[in-house]
């Protein structure tokens, strides 16, 4: 009787167990019949600084709202005003994603978030949701040291600026880039939430849910408090936002020795720099083609063109090239370096400076004209105001017998926003800041997420192979390449070079075309591919060789999203495969030079790289010998646990756990009520049941005694 009453039981236990694993099941199944995942959306995220937060988020649940596509002025006051079903879920084009409307729905309780279809069609002449000032009073004009240049004051850099980017959303803002689930999103919109001779549709409607909840909140110096007081005190601490930071990329004409650190001796120093980063309203979508791009092909192409020439008849001052990352953000990479020269804490210090030339936007758009800006305020220096005058003259003698026109503002005018003010901030050093404007940008597109390609003129004939267009010279590569000539020309003639070199310095337009290629077109391209490490290029589309350009966003560098930034690793072994040498190392000898007696690791890094490949897959990859070298690009406020600081940058970024987006069919509020109390009233009968069965358990689950067996 026992035995029987525990196989009961046991069979009970495992009814039970089987009927919970199906409604897992069930109920996983009964999700993707009710929602639609939306792949290949980006969000717009929070980010602080000392004083405040901008960016969007949702709540922690997720934000759900009616969709509504936005296509006219009525659409916008249906969804603001006289709509039935708010909240809205606003899905719009790129005509209608501006400040005015952004502003109206933020403004607004009737809207729950929006989606921006991202597109070029009714794209407006000029978009840039960055603001008319970059970087204000982070530069050599402040409050404090300049007002009477502070604030753009004299020269409104970026006339197109609407600030967006620098706006705080109560609601999720993403960007749909996959043209098929926009069309799925369109066509629930059409076939459910579309208004028939103007009056509202019936239930049930097409809805979408955003989650983007970020975890730090109000600025920067909030939410590292709040981190650290979580470090001290939580038994699962949770850092809640991160500096912006990555590594800045350098290398010089004459190797530095790595582990000697402060003023070098005698070594007299022309910098050369460009930044390597870019921002736009959405996290990571940072193309940055004429802001950025155009900066680090023309000073690639330069190093390519004057390295060779400074092997063989060195200057006598060393040139030092270096890309800036961080520069969006209040110059991080450049205040690093500067703080490090300060603290003897660098190959180099102040002392060894001798002039800097500062590569800016090179779109050319407006011809070949090219503007030699300077800073007014150190030109009041007699010295520096000579040493001024003296690099001018190098750039306009270097552009003899080039298609391109030299000028300069007025001597009053200030410079614009460049890494050099960070330097002028520190000492008063000779420079040039070389662009292609002479007052207001002429980039219509800048720090938005339509700086690209297209936005550089960059177009290849039909039919051309993905390997013919990495080597096919279009009229921008071509024009870059000239720029590029100048610079290098330029630099070695500052350097103290020898005039009758200057013939063998030309830039070469295959070099440029394949560096406009590999930005913004594709990285994942044979050129890159033979330049990086073979565990890189093996890694198939989840490393940085996935399919499409590079973006330019800082990032959060090494701790989030592994050793190096791609942007970042990409010009660190371009400049190796530029300026080294091939060695016969062993992959174990490369990776460890310091045990090779013959190597020096404090003037050379040392690269394996995939080379490039062949028919007979024959190539093997090899050692590469070059003195570049990265350093720290992050605010030295975070160094100092200045949070607050107002001579650093302090940006950070919000952590969070889900960044997603589906869409689903949502009933009326009344259906909704009514299968709730349906819901209800089955508990309570169930629990009735529950109830009757365990009170007549003894009555309803007895079994008659058993006969006892007889032996005969």
């Amino acid at each position: 009787m026992r035995k029987m009453e525990d196989l009961i039981s046991i069979n009970c236990i495992k009814l039970l167990i089987v009927a919970l694993f199906s409604t897992c099941v069930s109920s996983s199944s009964v999700e993707q019949k009710i929602y639609v995942e939306l792949n290949e959306t980006v969000p717009c995220v929070r980010l602080l600084n000392a004083t405040h937060q901008i960016g969007c988020q949702s709540s922690i649940s997720g934000d759900t709202g009616v969709l509504h596509v936005l296509e006219t002025e009525s659409d916008l006051d249906w969804i603001l005003s006289s709509g039935p079903h708010p909240p809205y879920m606003v899905i719009m084009e790129t005509a209608f994603f501006n400040r005015s409307v952004m502003m109206r729905m933020k403004n607004s309780s009737r809207v729950a978030g929006v989606a921006v279809i991202v597109s070029k069609t009714g794209l407006a002449d000029n978009f840039s949701p960055h603001t008319t000032c970059p970087n204000q009073n982070t530069g050599v004009y402040s409050e404090r040291s300049a007002p009477e240049l502070a604030n753009c004051n004299t020269t409104v850099w970026n006339p197109f600026g609407n600030g967006l980017s620098y706006e705080d959303f109560a609601f999720p803002v993403f960007a749909l880039k996959d043209e098929n689930q926009t069309q799925v999103i369109r066509k629930c919109y059409e076939d459910h939430n579309l208004r028939v001779n103007g009056s509202a549709p019936k239930y049930p409607l097409c809805a979408m849910q955003l989650f983007s909840h970020m975890h730090a909140v109000t600025d920067t110096v909030t939410c590292m408090r709040r981190t650290d007081l979580q470090n001290r005190f939580s038994i699962n601490p949770e850092v809640l936002c991160d500096p912006l930071s990555d590594f800045n990329v350098w290398t010089s004409t004459r190797p530095l020795n790595s582990s000697a650190k402060g003023y070098a001796a005698n070594e007299s120093v022309v910098i050369a720099a460009t930044r390597l980063d870019g921002r736009s309203f959405f996290w990571e979508q940072a193309p940055a083609a004429e802001g950025t791009v155009s900066g680090i092909v023309t000073l690639l192409a330069a190093i390519q063109a004057l390295y060779p020439v400074t092997q063989e008849a060195p200057p006598p001052r060393n040139i030092f090239f270096t890309f800036f990352q961080g520069e969006a953000f209040d110059y991080i990479g450049s205040s690093k370096m500067v703080y490090d020269m300060e603290k003897n804490d660098f190959v180099i210090n102040l002392n060894n400076v001798h002039s800097m030339l500062e590569i800016g936007q090179m779109g050319l758009r407006r011809g070949q004209n090219l503007w030699m800006h300077s800073d007014p305020i150190s030109r009041r220096n007699i010295s520096v105001n000579e040493e001024v005058s003296i690099l001018m003259n190098n750039v306009k003698s270097a552009a003899a017998g080039l298609n391109l026109t030299l000028d300069h503002p007025s001597v009053s005018q200030p410079l614009p926003p460049s890494s050099f003010q960070r330097f002028l901030r520190a000492r008063q050093i000779p420079g040039l800041v070389l662009a292609d404007h002479v007052a207001s940008f002429n980039n219509r597109y800048y720090e938005s997420m339509y700086d690209d390609a297209e936005n550089m003129n960059l177009t290849y004939p039909p039919n051309l192979s993905p390997d013919e267009q990495l080597v096919y010279e279009t009229e921008e590569a071509k024009s870059l390449a000239e720029v590029a000539t100048l610079v290098a020309r330029s630099l070695y003639m500052q350097a103290g070079g020898d005039n009758k070199s200057l013939s063998q310095i030309t830039a070469d337009p295959k070099i440029v075309a394949q560096l406009l290629y590999g930005f913004l077109i594709q990285k994942n391209n044979s050129w890159f591919r033979s330049l990086l490490p073979p565990e890189v290029t093996k890694k198939g589309d989840n490393s940085i060789l996935s399919s499409g350009p590079p973006q330019f966003y800082i990032g959060l560098g090494p701790r989030i999203h592994g050793p190096v930034h791609s942007v970042t690793r990409f010009v660190q072994y371009i400049l190796a495969n530029l300026t080294g040498s091939v060695t016969n190392l062993t992959e174990s000898e490369c990776q460890n030079p310091s045990e090779v007696t013959t190597e020096n690791k404090d003037f050379f890094s040392y690269f394996w790289v995939s080379g490039p490949a062949s028919v007979n897959s024959t190539d093997e990859p090899f050692c590469v010998r070059a003195s570049v070298r990265l350093s720290k690009a992050v605010s030295p406020a975070f160094e100092l646990l200045e949070y607050g600081s107002r001579d650093y940058s302090t940006w950070t970024e919000s952590r969070w756990k889900s960044i997603r987006a589906r869409i689903f069919l949502v009933a009326s509020r009344e259906l909704e009520m009514l299968t709730l109390g349906v819901g209800v009233a089955v508990l309570l009968l169930s629990l009735l049941v529950t109830y009757f069965v365990s009170s007549k358990a003894e009555l309803l689950f007895s079994s008659a005694r058993e006969t006892p067996t007889t032996t005969y």
